[in-house]
């Protein structure tokens, strides 16, 4: 019989990664300048939008893989019960790449895949995610373009007029440990929430 996808690895591995930054801003920006400080956290929020990226690809993947009936159910085609990691990652990816525009993106890409009463869909639902999950997407397209278009998304999802940048934004009190800390909390639901 073939291994299953763990996905509860995936998610332990984001939040290693969340602690990994973490540690980078504590222990690397205390005797830097302002305009560094502001460049650690545009660099932060850009990987940890990359981490959690991997851990919904990772997620989707190890749906389709620990049970195939997944993908069957939203796509009306009947799927072999064993399907290889490299094969459930061709049908989500293609000849692509992970993407999603924002919150509602994600709730839309991952629908492509799994049932709308998925786990994972149900937990990137929450209302308590929502506000966070906003703020990572705009957040990290405007620390990744400072487009004219990212900047409004930016303040839109963070409810001010104004930005320098997103790290100049994120370096302000707790603002990046709070998004760091409520990722880890949705991380954790996805690890309880697998199967494997």
């Amino acid at each position: 019989m073939s291994r299953k996808k763990s996905i509860k690895k995936s998610a332990n591995d984001f939040i290693d990664k969340i602690d990994d930054l973490n540690t980078f801003l504590s222990s690397s920006i205390s005797s830097m300048s302002d305009e560094h400080k502001s460049w650690s956290h545009d660099y932060a929020v850009i990987r940890l939008y990359r981490e959690f990226e991997q851990m919904m690809l990772a997620g989707i993947v190890g749906a389709i893989n620990n049970d195939s009936t997944t993908i069957s159910e939203v796509t009306g085609v009947d799927f072999p019960k064993h399907l290889t990691d490299e094969v459930c990652e061709y049908l989500v990816l293609g000849s692509g790449y992970f993407d999603f525009k924002g919150r509602d993106g994600l709730i839309k890409n991952l629908k492509k895949y799994v049932p709308d009463t998925h786990y994972l869909v149900t937990i990137i639902r929450k209302t308590k995610y929502k506000d966070t999950l906003e703020k990572l997407s705009s957040l990290r397209n405007y620390a990744a373009h400072e487009s004219h278009q990212s900047k409004r998304a930016v303040l839109s999802a963070i409810g001010q007029r104004r930005i320098g940048s997103a790290g100049a934004w994120l370096k302000v009190s707790t603002r990046f440990p709070a998004i760091a800390s409520k990722l880890k909390e949705l991380a954790k639901e996805v690890h309880d929430s697998a199967p494997y």
